[in-house]
Order: structure tokens, then C-alpha cells, then sequence
């Protein structure tokens, strides 16, 4: 399938000569996916180790850098140039992030500042941040939260892009910056994006390249979730993507523009999302060639085709177990990619991701439900939305909880937790 087919997974050991010295090694590599080695209540001259997972975090030359130009601005109204190569000195001067760069991800996410209408609407933005934290804690991804705007004009769905910027700029150690929107779920907690897969792109999003092109619908892809990679072609693209947004004088023109072309769109003004695909549709040679539109697994599925199935994919799961213990094993949550991976090898690999896939659904977006404002799209009857919602996150959360002991065994209470059994699922309840 060419840009959009899949590839595969997976791992190292080392062997030494001296016992003691083996032993120790072992030690290292045991703990850690990458060579950054994770060694901590470690004292010197009763001082804690200024290093964490082997990154310095107390080190930072005195020589002036980017940072100290007065002329470097966070504002979304100004462009950064030349990103590329201040970052590659930030990192030269800071050699101890070196190790694991390519594949460093900094996950970034938000809601509005004021306090929601919807009664329930804090509680479930807090469990979807909680949802995402559990994420990244469990794949060692740093994330940041942001509740206030970063421009008054760049408002609603637009928020994202300042805050993405500004993100780039603050995370020059990251590769990637994730945009992941708040009422977005994590439904698959194994899972890990195919970063391989986007090395010669520049901008991942969920979405169809026939539907832009032939169709011409503003749903051709979904900008609730993407990731972006920490270069200049993204300042510049995102100083583009931008001009189509409230911050532009020419803003009001540019809700008709879109709407002649896509004619499904469904409210006036200009969006990030239909501004977007107006970009790939009206520059393809310019754009398309770095952004790689995903659609083999659920990069973001929409909850309407995901809720129902819950049942049959967590039965799949189990049964998965049953039929080897590797997958029944207790550990510590700290390794739990590494039985993440081992699924995937032993039963997923070559699998699609896509509806009807015997995979979880990665990840499960509340498109339309609004749980802030809980003025959700009116096809959606009564409190559907916010019950699906809570099913996705405790469906998510089993996934986590597991580790530490317990699950939920109705999807649709949050509390109490079941204790399970030694065996798991193979010792009875």
C-alpha cells in the first residue's frame, strides 16, 4: 500500500566477562528500553544524582544560546527561522539528550480556563487528563496541560496551534510534539505509534487522501490529534496553517472560501481542521509529500464505531492470556512495554487496526460530544455521550489497573475496583 502500509516492531542483549560487571550491566539493560538508564536514591557527598533516566537536568551552559536572544518570541504572531539549527546547538550543548532524540515525544493537550457547564463536564476532562498522563507515564513521555489561551484571537479549536509552538520552542529535546485534544481517549494502553513509519514525514494526522482529493470533504481527515515534528518546515507550516485562523486580518474571508470547496462543512467561519485539508487540497505537491495521512490503525477512531465493541475486543484480549502466560505475568508497571511488545509479536503482528480488527481502538475521540459545555451534537440522544465516556475511560483504565491489581468489572461504574485473582484471567474471579 505503499505510503500508508504498515511496517513492524521489536529488541537487545549483551553479554559480559566478569561476574560482578555482568551483573551490573544486566541490571542496566533489564530497566531500560533505551540507554537512558533510569538510577535513582543514589548519593554523592550526601547529594542526591543530578541525573534522571541519564538525562542531565541540572546542566546548562553558561554560554549565551537561543534563549537569551530578546528577539525571540512564543507569540504565534511571529515567526522563529532558522529552528533547525538552534535546536541542533541546544542539543550539542546538552549531549546527555542526545540518547533516544529521534524518538522523544512530548504530548501536549488543554481545555478552556473557566469551570464547565455541563455539571459533569470537570469530572470527565479530569479522567481524560488522567487517561493521558496514565499514557504517558506508562511510554516516558513528558506532557504538558494547558488551560488558559495563549492568544485572545486564537480561540475554540484554534488554541492548539500557540500552544503546540510555543511547545516546540520550550521542548527543543523532543522530536515530536503530540497534540492530543481533551475529550480524546487512549483506549489502547499497549500501543505505540510507528515512528519509524513517519521518518520521512513531517506532520501525522488521521485521514484519507481519496476523501480530500475526489470527495472534498471537510471529514477527510481529524486535527483533534497529530503529530508534529519539532522542526522549521512545522514553525513554517504552522506560520501557514495559522493565516487561515482568527489572528489573520484575512480570517473572515476564509470560512466561504472553504465551504465553496467543501460543501459539507457545516459552519461558516474557517477552522483548523478544514483549513488543513484546504492546504493538502490546494498544494499537494508542497504539502502531501511530508504529511502522512494514517489510516491502518485508529491514530484517532471516532467513539461511535468503537463503543459498541469493548466486550468482544477485551474477550479477545483475554483469551490472548490464556494462551500464553508470558502476557499473565505480574510486573512492574516501569516495564510494561515490554508485554506490550510481546503481544504484539506473538499475536497482532500484521494486524490492521482499523473497524472489525481484533486491535483495541488506539485511540477513541468523543467527536461531537462537547462534555465541557455538554452542548453536544443533537443526533447524540440524551446523557449517551457522557455514559460512552465513561465506559471508554474505565475500558482504558482496566488496561492500567491491571498492573497494579485490579479492574473494573463494569465498565460502567467507576468505583469500587475488583481485586483479581494470582492467574488472571485464567484463575476464575
Amino acid at each position: 500500500m505503499g505510503k500508508y502500509s504498515g511496517t513492524k516492531n521489536s529488541v537487545i542483549f549483551f553479554a559480559g566477562a566478569f561476574t560482578s560487571l555482568t551483573l551490573i550491566w544486566s541490571y542496566f539493560l533489564f530497566f531500560s528500553a533505551s540507554s537512558n538508564f533510569a538510577i535513582t536514591g543514589l548519593l554523592h557527598d550526601k547529594e542526591p544524582v543530578k541525573k534522571c533516566s541519564g538525562l542531565d537536568m541540572q546542566f546548562d551552559p553558561p554560554e549565551p544560546g537561543f534563549y537569551d536572544d530578546p528577539d525571540l518570541s512564543y507569540s504565534i504572531e511571529r515567526s522563529i527561522t532558522n529552528w533547525d539549527e538552534k535546536r541542533y546547538q541546544w542539543i550539542e550543548s546538552h549531549p546527555s539528550f542526545k540518547p533516544g532524540l529521534e524518538n522523544r515525544i512530548v504530548m501536549v493537550t488543554g481545555s478552556q480556563s473557566s469551570p464547565c457547564k455541563n455539571p459533569i463536564g470537570d469530572h470527565l476532562l479530569l479522567r481524560c487528563f488522567k487517561n493521558k498522563v496514565d499514557y504517558a507515564r506508562i511510554h516516558g513521555h513528558d506532557i504538558f496541560y494547558s488551560n488558559a489561551l495563549l492568544h485572545q484571537k486564537m480561540n475554540s479549536y484554534w488554541a492548539k496551534l500557540p500552544v503546540v509552538k510555543a511547545a516546540m520552542l520550550v521542548h527543543p529535546e523532543a522530536e515530536w510534539i503530540w497534540w492530543v485534544d481533551s475529550d480524546a481517549i487512549f483506549t489502547d494502553m499497549e500501543f505505540k505509534p510507528p515512528l519509524h513509519r513517519y521518518r520521512h514525514h513531517n506532520l501525522v494526522v488521521h485521514g484519507w487522501p481519496n476523501i480530500i482529493y475526489d470527495t472534498q470533504s471537510w471529514t477527510a481527515l481529524n486535527a483533534g490529534v497529530f503529530l508534529i515534528r519539532n522542526c522549521q518546515w512545522s514553525m513554517e507550516f504552522i506560520d501557514t496553517w495559522k493565516s487561515m485562523g482568527p489572528v489573520s486580518p484575512d480570517y473572515k474571508k476564509w470560512g466561504p472560501i472553504q465551504r465553496s470547496i467543501f460543501k459539507d462543512k457545516l459552519f461558516p467561519e474557517s477552522d483548523d481542521q478544514t483549513a488543513l485539508i484546504y492546504l493538502l487540497y490546494k498544494h499537494k505537491e508542497l504539502y502531501y509529500p511530508k504529511i502522512y495521512l494514517e489510516a491502518e490503525y485508529y491514530f484517532q477512531g471516532y467513539w461511535i464505531g468503537v463503543v459498541g465493541g469493548f466486550a468482544n475486543v477485551t474477550e479477545r484480549y483475554l483469551e490472548m492470556e490464556r494462551q500464553d502466560d508470558t502476557l499473565r505475568r505480574r510486573h512492574a508497571e516501569k516495564v510494561s512495554e515490554r508485554y506490550g511488545a510481546f503481544r504484539e509479536e506473538r499475536f497482532l503482528k500484521g494486524e490492521f487496526g482499523g473497524r472489525d480488527s481484533r486491535r483495541r481502538a488506539f485511540v477513541t475521540h468523543f467527536t461531537g460530544c462537547q462534555p465541557c459545555s455538554g452542548d453536544h451534537n443533537p443526533i447524540y440522544h440524551g446523557d449517551t455521550c457522557w455514559n460512552e465516556m465513561i465506559r471508554a475511560l474505565n475500558f482504558a483504565d482496566n488496561q492500567v489497573m491491571r498492573v497494579y491489581g485490579y479492574v473494573h468489572s463494569d465498565l460502567s461504574k467507576t468505583s469500587p475496583l475488583q481485586p483479581l485473582p494470582f492467574d488472571y484471567p485464567n484463575d476464575p474471579w
